[in-house]
């Protein structure tokens, strides 16, 4: 597949390879909002953080890395090493520091996110079966895990031909979901407004708090630029523009169930919005959604570490290469250091 050509299937394997992270948080940036809310929710509080989310991912995502970011790269290739080896000999020796500060912090995503992500969409058990006890979740997301890890030794060739199509799903059933709460309280398109996202920040107290639930809906929102050199940049800012319209939609969807009288402070909003009867699928497909995400976070920090070791910013560790796709490492030293963290 020609990388600088814009095609469907280059569209299905961006939208499987880059958007697991950022596309599974709504699994938990509507239920971080309403616990932190402490309660007191009312109409002008939900819509200022969900104008809030849209115009973070507007000015964060679409701005800085779809607009500006991604036309810079080392030789069509993205991420913050791909760019410190191409400046590194034409600056000073104190961006190398910079370089290490970006390059941890996407490691630390590599840690939070499977921890978050696939506990999230495990306990949507609950809504299916209320006596299901916390331990049982942590057994099963600590089984998930332990496949996960075992399981990157063997590489994704196989399996990475599933990812896009799976994802796509998920994120046509975000979509779908979404519109459904839209369509039976259009009060929440209000938000596209940024007046109740200024309103919000100006006059709610304890709005850092808030302000963190917020920013999780970006999480995984720099894979797009790291990535860039294997899906190529038309592709990825196509499949951006597609999977942006499904997490809005869900996003307001969740929102517009807050506002309405079926609304149970007890619940996931995410699986709340979701009938009875699909429920079930739901959990499922929320699971392998949170399972790729973690997969493609976790490959990931294996080719950062690879790119920090070539740079000398990094110890040297035994570096195997699985499979014969490019670009496609692992380190079994970091693949444990990763499976003991998220534990």
């Amino acid at each position: 597949m020609d990388k600088k050509k814009l095609t469907f299937l280059g569209v299905i394997i961006t939208i499987g390879i880059i958007f697991g992270d950022i596309g599974t948080s709504v699994l938990y940036v509507m239920k971080s909002f309403v616990k932190n809310s402490d309660g007191a929710l009312n109409e002008m509080l939900i819509l200022g953080f969900i104008s809030l989310i849209f115009w973070v991912m507007t000015l964060q995502t679409t701005t800085k890395y779809v607009l500006i970011a991604l036309r810079a790269d080392n030789h069509g290739e993205g991420g913050v090493f791909s760019l410190f080896a191409l400046i590194k000999n034409k600056t000073r020796k104190s961006v190398v520091f910079l370089a290490m500060l970006g390059g941890a912090t996407l490691l630390a995503d590599g840690i939070i996110t499977p921890a978050i992500t696939v506990t999230s969409a495990v306990e949507g058990l609950h809504d299916i079966f209320p006596k299901l006890e916390t331990d049982d979740v942590i057994v099963m997301v600590l089984l998930i895990f332990i496949f996960i890890f075992s399981f990157q030794r063997f590489g994704t060739k196989k399996i990475g031909s599933l990812f896009g199509p799976i994802m796509s799903l998920w994120f046509l059933s975000l979509l779908f979901w979404g519109s459904r709460q839209i369509l039976a309280n259009p009060t929440i398109l209000k938000a596209l407004n940024p007046y109740y996202a200024y309103n919000l920040l100006v006059t709610q107290p304890g709005i850092f708090v808030l302000l963190g639930a917020v920013f999780l809906c970006v999480s995984g929102a720099e894979d797009l630029y790291v990535d860039l050199g294997h899906c190529g940049r038309k592709n990825v800012r196509m499949a951006w523009t597609l999977v942006k319209i499904c997490l809005v939609a869900n996003y307001f969807g969740q929102a517009a169930y807050l506002l309405s009288d079926k609304f149970d402070a007890g619940k996931n909003p995410f699986f709340a919005i979701v009938p009875d009867e699909f429920l079930v699928l739901q959990v499922l497909l929320a699971t392998l959604a949170a399972i790729i995400a973690s997969q493609s976070l976790i490959t990931g920090s294996f080719t950062l570490i690879s790119e920090a070791i070539k740079l000398n910013l990094f110890p040297k560790l035994i570096i195997k290469y699985p499979t014969e796709l490019k670009g496609q490492v692992y380190v079994a030293t970091v693949n444990i250091i990763l499976f003991i963290c998220s534990s």
